[in-house]
């Protein structure tokens, strides 16, 4: 390697245990004797590209564990997606400072920009050591059984839903919970773990693996509602009709679009809005409420999985391990064995980079408005200890006088 220098940096959406990753390559790096320096980008490429780096080999262990323990992107992160000139500057940051490690937390986008800047040191003929650590609350990375982050959103959506069904139940009505996921269905599927008693919602799951049409939405609304006197449903923000065109943007008068020119989703209610109005309009359904879980999913501080944690960290430590006694770049992978344990693979970053893996067919039903026990038995050893319950009154029913 060029030099004893160490870049991490910190990619996309925040989760819950990203910065479990981020400690396990600080103090996993620290233990090796050829490590001097171990740096931290702020604010992900963009912090490379403008030099602003923090040494953290002054960082007290103590206070890295605090922070591995802290929801949420440390040393915060960017939306910015590099072409191969942004990967070009970030490859001449690397080589002025002379960093001989690079390693980026992050999902499909990151990996992309790790395999372009591996190639672009290739082609220098620059000794960088390139190396992908799999985060995404989506779920969406190829080659991996699972992404950390995931597990912990996952357990936010299923207690969520736990809680909105109770409520549903005590005041009964229609109740949309719209969850993130544009192209993956895995974050709103996890809504059927909070399931308990076979009348429990969520009764209705949409994703965006299967078409949605709107008519057939509102029968199964309908249908579900005649036979409970309630409906609780969970819906992907990225459902869409059989052209592909979000269901969003065929609802909404006028579309708000990100920064890159994809219909915006995340942090919006609109989604919940409208089709709680088309309830409202084509059903006759006088109580009917929609949330939309947005921002809330990914960092809530006092939902997080100690599976989701335990495996973050590891995939930093291993990503380290693979940088510094193997022979090539890569992207870290959690693949399971057994009924539950995990080992770590590195794949070839040209096998997980600008790919997007969907729920595959074995975890949803065959009428494509809920998950099998495939998925079920897939996410419940990644939920974690402690998942609460909830109980039902055995009610005795006392005769009526006035009103036999």
């Amino acid at each position: 390697m060029s030099s004893g220098k160490i870049l991490v940096a910190q990619g996309g959406g925040p989760t819950a245990v990203i910065n479990q990753s981020l400690a396990g390559v600080a103090l996993e790096a620290r233990r090796f004797r050829d490590v001097s320096r171990v740096y931290g980008a702020l604010h992900g490429v963009r912090g490379i590209v403008n030099e602003d780096f923090v040494d953290l080999t002054q960082e007290t262990s103590h206070n890295l564990e605090l922070v591995a323990a802290t929801p949420s992107s440390a040393l915060g992160s960017t939306r910015d997606k590099p072409d191969v000139k942004y990967c070009q500057e970030i490859f001449q940051v690397l080589r002025a400072h002379e960093i001989g490690h690079f390693f980026y937390i992050g999902g499909n986008d990151s990996s992309d920009t790790v395999r372009i800047v591996s190639l672009e040191a290739a082609k220098a003929g620059y000794p960088l050591r390139c190396i992908h650590i799999p985060k995404t609350i989506d779920n969406d990375l190829v080659g991996s059984d699972h992404t950390p982050g995931f597990p912990s959103a996952a357990r936010f959506v299923a207690q969520a839903f736990a809680g909105a069904n109770l409520d549903n139940a005590a005041l009964p009505g229609v109740y949309v919970g719209v969850v993130m996921g544009r192209h993956a269905g895995f974050l709103t599927a996890a809504a059927a773990l909070g399931k308990k008693f076979p009348d429990d919602g969520p009764h209705l799951i949409y994703l965006p693996e299967r078409v949605f049409v709107l008519e057939q939405f509102l029968a199964d609304v309908k249908a579900v509602y005649a036979r409970h006197g309630r409906c609780v449903v969970a819906v992907s923000e990225g459902i869409h009709d059989a052209a592909g065109q979000p269901i969003a943007a065929l609802l909404a008068k006028e579309v708000e679009r990100d920064a890159h020119g994809n219909v915006q989703l995340s942090g919006t209610g609109a989604l919940a809005d409208l089709l709680c109005d088309e309830i409202k309009a084509k059903l006759g359904i006088k109580r009917v409420r929609g949330d939309t879980f947005g921002y809330l999913q990914r960092s809530f501080i006092g939902c997080v999985s100690d599976v989701d944690q335990r495996e973050a960290r590891e995939v930093g430590e291993k990503a380290v391990q693979f940088a510094m006694w193997g022979q090539r770049d890569g992207s870290v992978a959690i693949q399971r064995t057994g009924f539950y344990s995990v080992d770590y693979a590195l794949l070839p970053l040209e096998a997980v980079a600008g790919k997007t893996r969907v729920m595959e067919d074995q975890f949803i039903s065959a009428s494509g408005t809920d998950v099998t026990d495939a998925f079920r038995l897939y996410l419940r050893p990644l939920l974690g200890s402690g998942m609460p319950d909830a109980y039902r009154l055995r009610p005795a029913a006392v005769a009526k006088i006035l009103k036999p």
